[in-house]
């Protein structure tokens, strides 16, 4: 054997499992079988999210609690097991779960992986040679009274709810705040309405903003609304639903300890065969996530709109100036942040095309499609938690109004003629703006000129500040 063979050699331990033996990276905590998916998925780069990863290990930690309560497993094992467990949310250990989302539909890759690392864990500290399977066996021990098809969805609705109440939740009550302060200060600016994207009737920009904050606010209880589905976990259903192989009364001990665990309402599903053959629940989650981008997109689209210019656009927002916009013309700056927001608004409505497909793919007793969902569900809640973020720093809570435009705007706009209407009819008002456009004059002008008002009649009726609601 060469010296580089021996060294190679040397980087390397032989484990086996019920497949035969393979060879696993020396100091690597996972083993056979993660090593096995390494070598025949090895499809593209998309990582579990470790977010995922920390709830199988919590759901791990549970199990052992549960069934050292229920006399299957001793004091020891239930130790190490959750040391392990404690040890890998810590985040000490990200870097040992190396499979992607392209893998068996069920996820029992990725579960076997965090049973793997437990386990070898448990060999180190108590002296054993990693593979082992001393003093904890990947299967007997830290997956008793488990199956990946009970545990993997699991998972998926504990690290859902866990980042949509930690983190996007917080952000959306940030980003909604924001758009509260602007409707104070911008509740007397009043500037003329758009429909179709042509002229309409006047109102402030606190009113065009209130609408913002409205589609926030109802989006975040949606999303808040369709969580409650997710608080009901098919643990103790094992592989179909039926819970072979758990003792009696696991199911609803295990899920109390993930309640305490986690402080939230989590409770044993009702039908964990519903849970564990289709995943309506996540599908509904993950829509209202769109219905949020959606909002986001729309939101993001008005505020460019109204940004554009500076000279030749409508250029009544002042949007912030954060980079230079263009490589090739000196001076632009671009609605960069718009933009970004934007992109990240239609990669959700396509992860959630792909969510939707996914929960509609189940086969009788099982979906084999849970690692997709759950990613795509992870990935658009760090998006959109994110993106707002970054949005509201970086541009929304600096936005000013561009007060001479908005008011030479409002000056201009020939739908303040509507007012007139209940005074000398619809007929009337529309030739007074088709006059005042055709001769490029201004209504009070136009008004004079056909006589349908007087001058007096006019002033009171066409006012601004009255038709947007204020005395």
């Amino acid at each position: 054997m060469s010296s580089k063979e021996n060294s190679m050699t040397q980087l390397l331990r032989l484990e086996t499992d019920s497949m035969g033996t393979i060879e696993v990276p020396k100091d690597s905590l996972w083993g056979a079988q993660t090593q096995r998916a390494l070598i025949h998925f090895a499809i593209g780069d998309n990582k579990i999210p470790i977010k995922l990863i920390y709830a199988l290990t919590k759901i791990k930690k549970c199990a052992a609690i549960t069934n050292y309560g229920l006399g299957v497993i001793t004091a020891t094992d239930k130790d190490y097991i959750i040391q392990a467990c404690e040890e890998i949310i810590s985040g000490r250990h990200d870097n040992q779960f190396p499979l992607t989302v392209w893998q068996t539909g069920s996820g029992t890759q990725t579960n076997m992986n965090v049973n793997e690392v437990i386990s070898n864990i448990a060999a180190l500290v108590s002296g054993n040679d990693l593979g082992s399977h001393k003093p904890l066996h990947p299967n007997d021990h830290v997956n008793r009274s488990q199956s990946t098809n009970d545990v993997f969805p699991s998972a998926i609705h504990i690290a859902t709810v866990q980042e949509i109440l930690g983190n996007l939740i917080p952000e959306l009550e940030l980003l909604t705040n924001v758009f509260e302060e602007k409707i104070s200060e911008w509740d007397q600016i009043v500037k003329t309405g758009r429909t179709h994207l042509q002229d309409a009737v006047p109102l402030t920009l606190g009113q065009e903003a209130s609408a913002w904050k409205e589609q926030l606010l109802i989006a975040s209880n949606r999303i808040k609304g369709s969580i409650k589905e997710l608080f009901s976990l098919p643990l103790g259903g094992t592989a179909i639903g039926t819970g072979v192989n758990t003792p009696k009364n696991f199911d609803k001990e295990i899920v109390n300890e993930i309640a305490k665990l986690t402080g939230l309402p989590f409770q044993p599903a009702v039908n964990k065969f519903a849970i564990m053959a289709s995943h309506d629940g996540l599908v509904n989650t993950m829509s209202q996530l769109k219905l949020l981008a959606v909002s986001l997109f729309k939101i993001v689209n008005d505020l460019r709109l109204l940004g554009s210019g500076p000279r030749a656009g409508l250029g009544e927002l002042l949007l912030p100036a954060n980079e230079p916009g263009s490589s090739i013309m000196p001076g632009k700056v671009n609605p960069t942040q718009c933009e970004a927001m934007a992109m990240v608004c239609t990669q959700i409505m396509a992860l959630d095309t792909a969510v939707s497909m996914a929960g509609s793919g189940g086969h009788l007793q099982m979906n084999a499609y849970k690692p997709l969902i759950g990613f795509n569900i992870l990935q658009s809640i760090e998006l959109l938690t994110s993106a707002c973020k970054r949005s509201r720093i970086s541009m929304i809570e600096n936005i000013q109004p561009n007060l001479n435009t908005i008011q030479r705007n409002l000056d201009q706009s020939l739908m303040l003629v509507t007012s007139l209407s209940p005074k000398i009819g619809y007929e009337k008002a529309s030739e007074i703006a088709q006059y005042a456009h055709l001769q490029n004059v201004s209504l009070r002008e136009a008004s004079k000129h056909l006589g349908y008002v007087s001058e007096e009649e006019f002033n009171k009726l066409v006012d601004p500040r009255l038709m947007a609601g204020l005395n």
